[in-house]
């Protein structure tokens, strides 16, 4: 069963199409078995997807990228929180199996009818299928120069504010990523992986560090994250996420695959109690730097997440009814 953890991030405006540009003609897809593949993307391509500048005054898009193995279950969650925005301040992407439609027949929601990309490929659980997924859902996103936010999404997310907060939110931050640790201590670095990808550009994602899986690693999280790195620029990367994930590193009955996996929350975790114990976390400690970090928004303290995960429909649908989700 495919698994996803989710990363969110923002382009600033001035850095817009000199990002979109280096980052397409980035190479690096780490496989985290000491072996790369060349992204192989076309001028012609890049030329297509950014033809002129933005002229015309627009109001910058946070752009929702969703991977899901079908539909959505959780669709019906999404749709009362993009009610909320009454200025078309966001773009919605979906990357599902190959030849499914989200159609009037699969989502309840408008704001999902035919967002799908069309050159999806099948996705399986820690394998470079995912980074593939990543660059399509990209790809799809970055033909809109008023996309500036970029926020990558499991199908069991959870927004727990409402569409005005969070985007007033995300806007204000002032770096790209926030879902990255600029960590070089990680025991999966793999050394077969110089010269390509130096020690020092090596970033890890939001998993929790298991020294016992030495060079072990999912690909998706350190693909963009090192990625950015070795562009030299990391200074559009943050050092914390804005989901929320309970990493549960005793569950898994698998002991090969033991804290890859984060808590499911069910019909019974869904009460008020959980979300607000979610809210009021206001500092994150990050174990391989011994340091703890209290979250800032425009200078003054605020909540460290915006969304969470992993919610089962039933657990959605009773947060929602509650009044809960997107408040």
């Amino acid at each position: 069963m495919m698994k996803r953890r989710t990363t969110s991030f923002h382009i600033r405006s001035s850095h817009h199409h000199k990002w979109k540009r280096r980052l397409f003609f980035a190479i690096l897809l780490c496989l985290c078995i000491g072996s790369f593949v060349l992204l192989e993307i076309y001028r012609s391509t890049i030329n297509l997807l950014m033809p002129f500048p933005n002229f015309f005054a627009q109001k910058p898009k946070i752009v929702f990228l969703f991977i899901a193995r079908n539909r959505l279950p959780l669709d019906f969650v999404w749709d009362s929180f993009f009610r909320g925005d009454k200025d078309k301040s966001f773009s919605v992407f979906v990357h599902s199996r190959p030849g499914f439609l989200f159609n009037k027949a699969t989502t309840k929601s408008l704001y999902f009818l035919n967002r799908q990309v069309n050159d999806s490929i099948q996705v399986d659980w820690g394998e470079a299928s995912m980074i593939q997924a990543e660059r399509i859902l990209l790809k799809s996103a970055l033909v809109d120069p008023a996309n500036e936010r970029f926020i990558f999404l499991s199908d069991s997310c959870v927004p727990l504010y409402n569409f005005s907060y969070t985007y007033d939110y995300i806007m204000s931050t002032s770096t790209s990523f926030v879902d990255s640790f600029a960590d070089t201590k990680d025991g999966r670095y793999n050394p077969k992986m110089q010269p390509v990808i130096p020690v020092t550009n090596w970033r890890k994602g939001s998993q929790p560090v298991d020294t016992s899986k030495e060079h072990n690693c999912i690909p998706d999280e350190h693909y963009v994250q090192t990625l950015l790195a070795q562009e030299g620029l990391e200074g559009e990367i943050t050092r914390r996420s804005l989901i929320h994930t309970a990493w549960d590193l005793s569950a898994s009955k698998d002991h090969e695959r033991r804290g890859w996996h984060p808590v499911t929350y069910k019909f019974s975790d869904a009460t008020p109690e959980l979300i607000l114990s979610i809210k009021e976390i206001d500092n994150i400690y990050y174990e391989t730097e011994n340091r703890r970090e209290w979250c800032s928004n425009k200078g003054k303290p605020s909540p460290c997440f915006l969304f969470a995960r992993k919610f089962t429909r039933p657990a959605a649908l009773r947060l929602l009814n509650l009044s809960l989700l997107g408040s």
